[in-house]
């Protein structure tokens, strides 16, 4: 029945009548409890997260509002062995409310990789820090730190769950073209207005529309943040499987080169998706080239030593700039220069110039070290290399106040960051959890969803602990972007310390969700763990003394100089 918007507010709603002051004209208004804004992971997780709850499922009114057409990701079915080049790393924590709601039951398992081990490594000084899931004690049915899997897969397991709940309304291909408050005198909730002419009354909008985010804009909530001089590239790769005498290809590898990371995340035996953080110019050049200079520039990044690959960029850039861009062959000549010129043999693991595509690798016994490098790419699959800039971006608040009342942010929409954590999803489904949890609660005792006293909890449980990461991401694409000497020994000697701590690698490593679950007795592990690593760290003070003594007063001061100019 249709009624005015001065009426009571009930549980239930039915259409009502907005009628336009400057005209007799009446406009249907459509009522719902809260409408979310964005049909990417974490607006479909959060749709179907509420949709999962019985208690909110039989009690609001949801609408779901994409611009985009999902029916491309609903009927997304890629042929075998071919897989997008967006993936996401998720966390075990990730994958265990997945589970809850019921998405991950819908995910093609075969279509996703386990990350049993991580090789993490200086670019300049060569300082390692090796990751294994072997060093936890995960459950039977949880295999490895985390897994890949292409978004795509995700979003279409998230469509197949709302397909099952039928009281969330999903509509695609549907813009919203303005937001505007309703009268205070009629409840001053948010009007949503769309391109095919519907107008949605909101009792609680939730914006998970990214970064560019219409919702964050209505609710006027401020965001500071700055572009890095970076920009990412991404692709999926092709490879040999592992040989008879190698495990399988389930470890991640990431360099650290004073450019950006660049990161080697496994999808399958032949199979893997490249992540590799770099200057603008140099990666428009790379991707402007004929298709086997990349691959050949991917090997050379995780196996030349760093000078080397200053080289390289220069000769790539200086080519482009001069219109007369270099070939894949004679890339493949000047990486065989560089490896002759640091005597690394032809045989050795760190050689990557004899590479030829769909050439089979790893028949015979493997070179020393070949695990600590990932398999040498042969090629990357048609139309998967893509590039896009990076930014570090936060909201200042998740929720709207005053004016922009009734309105709450997730994922992309509340915060940005870089990418070599690979933690930007598994962010947004952290917030997604925490929200659906609070929403449930304030269902069950009879709260008004959209209330500061409601949505304040949300923000206060996430905005600590996300800003808290992001400024760890932050610190340390900042600290591994510089090639100055004291900086580059400091970091280098923290990174080999560490990785002599088995105890406090499993603490940092549960602590970033590679245990699925969050309970009193998992948190009581990290702190025997974390208690366990600085008994241990106590036998190596007077290493510790002597290398203050000796080097202490020169790293400190070549830092605090080079903090100064950052």
């Amino acid at each position: 029945m249709l009624r005015s918007c001065s009426t009571v507010v009930r549980r239930r709603y039915q259409p009502v009548l907005l009628r336009n002051l400057s005209s007799t004209a009446e406009v249907q208004c459509e009522d719902y409890d809260a409408v979310i804004v964005g049909g990417g992971p974490a607006g479909l997780a959060l749709a179907g997260a509420l949709g999962s709850s019985p208690a909110v499922r039989d009690s609001l009114k949801i609408s779901l509002i994409e611009a985009g057409d999902l029916s491309k990701v609903r009927d997304w079915s890629p042929a075998s062995g071919a897989f997008s080049n967006r993936v996401s790393s998720l966390t075990n924590a990730s994958q265990a409310f997945l589970k809850d709601i019921g998405a991950w039951a819908h995910v093609e398992q075969e279509r996703t990789c386990p990350i049993e081990d991580m090789e993490v490594w200086d670019g300049i000084s060569d300082a390692r820090i090796q990751f294994s899931a072997s060093d936890l004690s995960l459950p039977p049915d949880v295999h490895g730190m985390s897994r890949l899997t292409e978004n795509l897969n995700l979003q279409r397991s998230l469509l197949r769950l709302l397909a099952d709940i039928p009281s969330i309304h999903v509509s695609d291909k549907t813009k919203v073209t303005s937001i505007v408050r309703q009268s205070e005198e009629h409840g001053g909730w948010p009007l949503l207005h769309l391109d095919d002419g519907r107008v949605l009354r909101a009792r609680l909008l939730i914006g998970a529309d990214g970064f560019n985010s219409p919702v964050r804009n209505y609710a006027k909530i401020d965001s500071f943040g700055w572009s890095y001089d970076t920009q990412a590239i991404v692709a999926t790769l092709n490879h040999a499987p592992r040989g008879a005498f190698q495990g399988p290809n389930t470890t991640a590898y990431q360099r650290f080169l004073p450019t950006g990371p660049i990161a080697f995340l496994p999808l399958s035996p032949t199979s893997s998706s490249l992540v590799w953080s770099t200057k603008p110019a140099l990666a428009a050049a790379i991707l402007a080239s004929e298709p086997s200079v990349l691959p050949r520039m991917i090997n050379a990044a995780f196996r030349l030593p760093d000078i080397s690959m200053r080289y390289l960029h220069n000769r790539i850039l200086e080519a482009e700039q001069a219109g007369n861009r270099l070939t894949g062959d004679q890339v493949r000549e000047e990486v065989a220069w560089r490896e002759s010129s640091h005597a690394i043999d032809a045989a050795s693991a760190y050689a990557s110039s004899h590479v030829e595509e769909g050439a089979i690798e790893n028949l015979g016994i493997p070179p020393e070290d070949s695990e600590s490098l990932p398999p040498l790419v042969t090629s990357t699959q048609p139309g998967t290399p893509a590039s896009f800039p990076l930014r570090f971006n936060h909201t200042e608040s998740y929720i709207g106040e005053g004016l922009g009342g009734r309105t709450v942010l997730v994922g992309d929409a509340a915060h940005t960051v870089h990418p070599l954590a690979g933690q930007g999803l598994n962010l947004g489904l952290a917030d997604v959890e925490c929200l659906a949890k609070h929403i449930n609660d304030a269902v069950l005792n009879g709260s008004d969803i959209g209330t500061r006293t409601v949505l304040l909890p949300y923000t206060q449980d996430r905005y600590f602990e996300n800003h808290k990461l992001m400024s760890v991401f932050d610190k340390l694409h900042k600290l591994y972007s510089t090639s100055f000497e004291p900086v580059v020994q400091a970091r280098s000697m923290g990174l080999e310390v560490l990785n002599e701590f088995d105890t406090l690698k499993a603490a940092i490593m549960m602590n970033a969700g590679s245990q699925p679950s969050k309970n009193k007795d998992m948190r009581a592990t990290v702190f025997g763990l974390a208690g366990s690593a600085f008994e241990a760290a106590s036998g190596v003070k007077k290493f510790a003394d002597v290398a203050t003594g000796a080097v202490g007063g020169i790293l400190v001061k070549g830092i605090q100089q080079w903090s100064r100019t950052q």
